[in-house]
């Protein structure tokens, strides 16, 4: 079959692969038929992945048919429209069976737990893609959402989802989401799903701000963006959500809320001595969240809001290209050219 490779530093091939075996008595083979670009697989193109090596398939999002079960693969059928979650668990220690599967007891290791990392899951960017634990790791799409829906609620819209729930917000809220790639743009929805009665969005490329304000937010567009926000807002927002992980970007919301303000780190940041400002935290008696998401454990809520119409995962697709131009797409995503937000990949 053919799959997009990381083969060095900026390097994706569209290559033969070996096709996927059944990952044991109780996983299944999915024909993907929507494969998406994260914010995420960047480390690994910039050659700051999590595993030494080249060759190995990538990516982590995907949706498609099951072509395969084994015979203790329950709950699913041959044939079912299936979306892929992100990152799988074991499905069988209590946490996975909580749908709270970055805390498996038996995969504790991102390597061991996400596709396309170059560890035990090979990549979703494939015409074809082996889901060990399938009761655990597969989830049935309903009929009125569709596969580029689906793409962004494999780890997109679940990670912006548990910032905003995390952040606690409650209807009548001033919400700044600081960072305005897919996670950010599905911030802002979630944020207005919660009842935020204002949503205000910094990012420094304008096209991204733009897409922002047609889903309801308020650009910050200054040089300063603390003193807009807090101009904007008679003094602060009662929530940030940052879905960038940069230590500038951590401080700007920890800045950008009031007293008593509740931040919402989704951003990954890699910086092991962050310089928190302690001070800051205490006098303002900051709430202050960061965690990884379980897309399983959010995906029941979202999937209905979606179905309903309430959510428009869909929206923040801005490009639509074959996966046998798969290195051209990444170096797009990279750049951030030509407006890009969510490029979606076909296999087929």
């Amino acid at each position: 079959m053919k799959a997009l490779t990381y083969e060095g530093p900026r390097q994706i091939s569209y290559s033969e692969v070996a096709d996927p075996k059944l990952p044991g008595t109780d996983g299944a083979i999915v024909r993907v038929t929507a494969t998406g670009i994260c914010g995420s697989d960047l480390h690994i193109y910039g050659g700051h992945g999590f595993v030494q090596g080249t060759g190995y398939s990538v990516g982590h999002e995907a949706a498609g048919e099951i072509v395969e079960l084994g015979p203790d693969a329950h709950g699913f059928a041959v044939g079912d429209r299936v979306l892929v979650p992100a990152s799988a668990g074991c499905a069988r220690c209590l946490n996975c069976r909580q749908g709270l599967v970055t805390g498996c007891e038996r995969h504790p290791l991102p390597v061991d737990a996400c596709y396309g990392l170059g560890g035990a899951l090979a990549g979703a960017q494939a015409q074809f893609l082996a889901v060990p634990h399938a009761a655990g790791n597969l989830v049935r799409l309903p009929d009125r959402v569709s596969d580029e829906a689906a793409i962004v609620l494999t780890d997109n819209a679940p990670t912006a989802w548990y910032g905003a729930r995390r952040a606690r917000i409650t209807p009548g809220d001033h919400v700044v989401v600081i960072g305005l790639g897919p996670v950010g743009l599905m911030a802002v929805q979630s944020a207005f799903a919660m009842g935020a009665a204002r949503v205000l969005g910094v990012d420094l490329v304008a096209e991204r701000r733009a897409r922002a304000a047609e889903l309801g937010a308020e650009p910050v567009d200054a040089d300063d963006p603390k003193a807009a926000i807090r101009e904007m807002l008679d003094g602060g927002a009662e929530v940030a959500i940052e879905a960038v992980g940069a230590d500038a970007t951590i401080k700007l919301a920890m800045s950008a809320v009031r007293p008593r303000g509740r931040v919402s780190v989704i951003g990954v940041n890699q910086n092991s001595a962050y310089p928190m400002h302690m001070p800051l935290a205490q006098v303002k008696e900051l709430e202050f969240h960061i965690g990884l998401c379980s897309i399983q454990y959010e995906l029941p809520a979202l999937l209905r809001l979606t179905a309903a119409g309430r959510l428009r995962p869909e929206a923040v697709v801005t490009h639509r290209m074959p996966m046998s131009e798969g290195a051209a797409a990444y170096q797009l995503f990279a750049e951030r050219a030509d407006g890009v937000s969510k490029i979606i990949l076909d296999p087929r």
